[in-house]
């Protein structure tokens, strides 16, 4: 039974272990911190001169022009890598390739890349080699096929990214742009928590085998998950500020969804069902082309640029759906989120890892929904059974419901928006490590198990320049019905770089006056986190009597609270231009 004072949460792990990688971590944070200093102006200069380098190659060719200084290949790969968490391995793997002689920041941050995919390719047969360890396991074998899967989407998400650059673009004197930046970001960002799901699958099994396997692929993980932060550091740090210098600056105050979303989408967004012509229409009754969801998204062409529009009628599905990353743009509506249901009970308990218990599931980008409702009914003694999980970049859940207890909604990667939205649980039932927004959303806490206590959040952000957070924004916190006594709290750090923030909503009386939780019981999460509330209303809003972390802010600044808003937190420049669609992308 999970009580009060200790229950399993998706990955959790041992409580000395924890302390002791905290510990760790703040050492090496300090290191870090210090050394970043004393480069900054280094990698300024190194930056500068490359820009100054490169507007001169694109505007003026003539030999005439005066030469620049610049710092020798190895200062520069030295600036470069000194930004990263792991400097010495990614000195060591990028000085050994031949292309390195170069003292273009974007030219060694795709040698980084380059490391990264290599080393992430070699894992690619580790799953089946510890799954033959495993045969009389069948949990065990679960949870490494977890393992395969997500590397799978990892290199891809590696892959998009180098791509997204494309080739030469240094080369010929172009800089880098801020959307990209973005775009690049996010995917590294994504391909990290990928990894990590691997090690969650594992660590929730908490058995001596899984111990076991959990401590060879780590080991075998280490490479692949140091060069992928090294990128990422990088691209964050270095070519963030170097794309800022020939980037015109935009203050558009969008009234619709995030920038990201089309013109045609909104228009889907706006208008009614029975306005709406889709490609394929479900219907239980028969009245449509299909009875089952899955028959319809069959249809769906891979890696289509191409919308695909689904609309399922009233009625109750009860079906598994995974919609695979080669799966783009689907858009599904139904007749409303409490008429039109997809239903399933797959759940931890009965043996399927966290990660696959989803009722529906989605990574291909583009993804929306609107007007449905996502469910997962095995109940509160089943513990994790996920309603929804979304790995799909750029998603929109418009109108919806998702309804569970353990671990409703799994907001796992990518950038992803809710609006209008209705969500229920118990412990953490919003969590994971996407760049997820969630606005004028009602959250609602329901009764959980005799002596369960409830976290609405848990975010999963484990790397420092991973750029997601769980934001919610304008929403409303009321519990669900009239009996809900258990002791009930805005969330709990999950990962050491943990980042939430409540803003601008009205939390009911329910709220425990601490407001937050710890992940291990009495124990202060580390500095590192970041849990944040500004100008929040209610009778739990009350932040006198909230938690002491050093990772807490009880109030923020306008300016602070402005990183978190829709336009400045999961808002790419090209994200939903010109919206009718009601929407707030500040504060």
């Amino acid at each position: 039974m999970d009580t009060i004072k200790s229950f399993k949460g998706y990955g959790k792990v041992d409580e000395l272990e924890q302390q002791a990688y905290q510990k760790k971590t703040r050492k090496r944070l300090i290191i870090i911190a210090g050394s970043s200093i004393v480069l900054f102006a280094v990698i300024i200069a190194a930056v500068a001169g490359v820009v100054i380098h490169k507007r001169n190659t694109s505007s003026s060719p003539s030999s005439d022009s005066p030469p620049q200084t610049e710092l020798t290949p190895a200062a520069s790969l030295k600036a470069v890598c000194h930004v990263t968490q792991y400097p010495n391995s990614c000195f060591s793997a990028i000085s050994s390739l031949p292309e390195s002689n170069t003292t273009d920041p974007e030219l060694l941050f795709k040698l980084s890349l380059r490391v990264a995919i290599d080393e992430l390719s070699k894992l690619s047969s580790f799953p089946s080699k510890l799954r033959a360890n495993a045969e009389h396991d069948a949990r065990l074998q679960k949870a490494i096929d977890v393992c395969g899967n997500v590397f799978g989407d990892a290199l891809e998400r590696l892959n998009d990214s180098i791509s997204a650059l494309g080739s030469g673009a240094a080369e010929a004197g172009k800089i880098i742009s801020p959307a990209s930046v973005g775009d690049v970001e996010t995917w590294i960002s994504a391909a990290l928590t990928d990894q990590d799901t691997c090690l969650d699958a594992l660590a929730e099994l908490n058995s001596t085998a899984s111990r076991g396997a959990l401590r060879e692929i780590e080991t075998a993980m280490r490479n692949s998950t140091e060069f992928a932060s090294n990128s990422l550091a990088i691209v964050t740090k270095i070519l963030g500020l170097l794309s800022k210098f020939d980037s015109p600056i935009h203050h558009r105050r969008l009234l619709g969804f995030p920038e990201w979303l089309g013109a045609a989408e909104r228009r889907l967004l706006q208008v009614n069902s029975s306005e709406t012509t889709p490609d394929a229409v479900v219907a239980s009754d028969g009245s449509g082309q299909f009875r089952t969801i899955g028959e319809a998204l069959r249809l769906v062409k891979k890696k289509s640029e191409k919308r695909f529009v689904v609309h399922v009628k009233e009625g109750r599905y009860v079906e598994n759906i995974d919609l695979d990353k080669n799966t783009w743009n689907v858009f599904i509506f139904g007749d409303g989120k409490e008429k039109t249901v997809v239903v399933g009970s797959r759940n931890f308990m009965d043996g399927t890892p966290t990660f696959e218990t989803a009722t529906f599931a989605v990574k291909g980008k583009g993804f929306i929904a609107k007007d449905i409702g996502f469910v997962n009914n095995a109940g509160a003694s089943k513990h994790q059974a996920v309603a929804l999980r979304s790995g799909s970049d750029r998603s929109v859940f418009f109108r919806c419901s998702f309804d569970g207890f353990q671990d409703t909604l799994y907001a796992h990667s990518n950038r992803q928006f809710y609006r209008d939205c209705d969500i229920t649980g118990t412990i953490d039932f919003i969590f994971g490590n996407a760049a997820a927004v969630f606005q004028n959303c009602k959250i609602m806490p329901r009764q959980p198990l005799p002596n369960q206590f409830n976290t609405i959040t848990a975010q999963g952000k484990k790397d420092p320049n991973q750029n997601t957070g769980i934001i919610i924004q304008k929403s409303k916190f009321i519990p669900l019905g009239n009996n809900l006594t258990a002791p009930t709290y805005l969330g709990r750090p999950w990962k050491d770089f943990s980042t939430t923030v409540i803003m601008q909503s009205d939390i009911g009386s329910f709220l425990k006056p601490v407001g937050w939780i710890s992940w291990v019981s009495n124990v202060e999460p580390v500095s590192t986190i970041f849990y944040a509330e500004y100008q929040n209303t209610g009778p739990g809003a009350d932040v006198s009597q909230r938690v002491k972390w050093a990772g807490y802010k009880p109030t923020l600044t306008d300016v602070e609270a402005d990183k978190f808003t829709v336009q400045s937190f999961i808002q790419g420049p090209e994200w939903l231009p010109n919206a009718a669609v009601e929407f707030d992308s500040t504060l």
